[in-house]
């Protein structure tokens, strides 16, 4: 069974399907998928696009182009940096403060997360 919830990761509120301490989730779940993104239609953190689907009570809306450089879109899991979307974009699945590894996989779903 998933457990819907939230979680307290770095301080933040990270809400999900079974999310783990790191911010992996029931659906994406391997070593590298360590990222939570601001949801900009609820400005709420969740791991994926799924979560959002699940467990929010409304239909999700890209970040705006506009937007991209505002600082906290983008969270990595094991250290807590914050990131903007254009800082994520240019940090070549890595995080730029801990040098965690990023799941470039994600980048298949920008359209989903990102205008």
């Amino acid at each position: 069974m998933k457990k819907k919830a939230m979680r307290l990761i770095h301080g933040e509120e990270v809400f999900g399907v079974s999310v783990d301490a790191q911010t992996r989730c029931a659906h994406w779940n391997s070593p590298v998928d360590v990222i939570a993104l601001r949801f900009f239609c609820c400005r709420r953190w969740y791991p994926c696009y799924q979560c959002h689907l699940e467990v929010a009570d409304h239909r999700a809306i890209p970040v705006p182009v506009a937007l991209r450089d505002e600082p906290e879109a983008v969270l990595c899991g094991v250290c807590g940096h914050k990131m903007s979307v254009n800082e994520y974009f240019g940090c070549g699945a890595q995080c730029p403060t801990c040098k965690a590894k990023f799941n470039p996989g994600c980048a298949n779903h920008y359209h989903l997360y990102f205008e």
